[in-house]
């Protein structure tokens, strides 16, 4: 009897051994399965951005891409993001949208600039951008819709049409209303940790409701459902947390970045 407890004792300190050695190891980093995933996430964006290039410009105006710098770092450095890891494009489009592509690419349509209001309201947008990038929401999204195996077929650069359905899944449809909220509250956090208003982004987006008739604007409203809605739920998460703000960039830059 004695023996039989012995041996089961052994068995459970041999398994159990094994157990806590095998999840000790970083079996993702021993195959860099992570390290794969992110080239993939790269590549695939790449790929992307060159289809939108083959059919729209990309704003090359020196002056223009400085001012948009100004505003991403001015979300980017209080909020410990570093801003050279974010890959931005100025995109020659009257689409009313911005837009995150795999691999921590953001694009800005030149259609979204002259409908902000403010810099406050452009920031609130490249904010929620920003959110989607650093939550991964992007490749969630891609996941869900097109699938895994067709990402990964993308990624290699095999067949063209793949790429324009990934594509299309971007700039056609919405994510996820959750997904959609934790952006915009994360952009709001962003917002006030670097001392920026977040009521013009509020605004903003409440106002996209009221003028959806407008041709210009399908692009954002059907990426960007219940515009209002997340006016209104950004006012009230956002009332009294901003003690004190400041300029974003000056008044003849924003003018120069609206300008045609």
């Amino acid at each position: 009897m004695k023996k039989i407890f012995l041996h089961l004792a052994i068995l459970i300190l041999f398994f159990g051994g094994s157990f806590f050695l095998l999840n000790t190891i970083d079996w993702m980093g021993l195959f860099q399965v992570k390290k794969m995933t992110e080239k993939s996430e790269k590549k695939l964006g790449s790929l992307c951005w060159d289809l939108f290039k083959s059919d729209h410009e990309e704003i090359k105006d020196k002056k223009k891409l400085a001012c948009i710098d100004s505003l991403l770092n001015a979300i980017c450095l209080p909020n410990n993001i570093d801003p050279k890891k974010i890959s931005v494009h100025l995109l020659d489009s009257d689409e009313v949208n911005a837009f995150a592509l795999p691999g921590n690419q953001l694009v800005i349509c030149t259609g979204l600039i002259p409908e902000s209001s403010s810099p406050e309201a452009l920031c609130g947008v490249l904010g929620h951008e920003l959110a989607h990038i650093q939550n991964g929401h992007v490749t969630k999204k891609l996941i869900k819709e097109v699938g895994l195996s067709t990402l990964l077929t993308a990624s290699a650069g095999e067949g063209g049409e793949l790429i324009k359905s990934v594509v299309k899944t971007i700039t056609s449809t919405a994510y996820d209303r959750s997904l959609e909220k934790e952006a915009d509250i994360q952009s709001v956090d962003y917002l006030i940790k670097g001392q920026i208003d977040p009521l013009p982004f509020a605004n903003f987006l409440s106002n996209m409701d009221k003028n959806n008739d407008s041709y210009k604007l399908k692009d954002w409203i059907s990426t960007h459902p219940n515009s209002k809605e997340r006016g209104e739920y950004i006012k009230v998460y956002s009332k009294g947390k901003l003690k004190s703000h400041k300029t974003v960039i000056a008044a003849e830059s924003w003018d120069y970045l609206q300008s045609k």
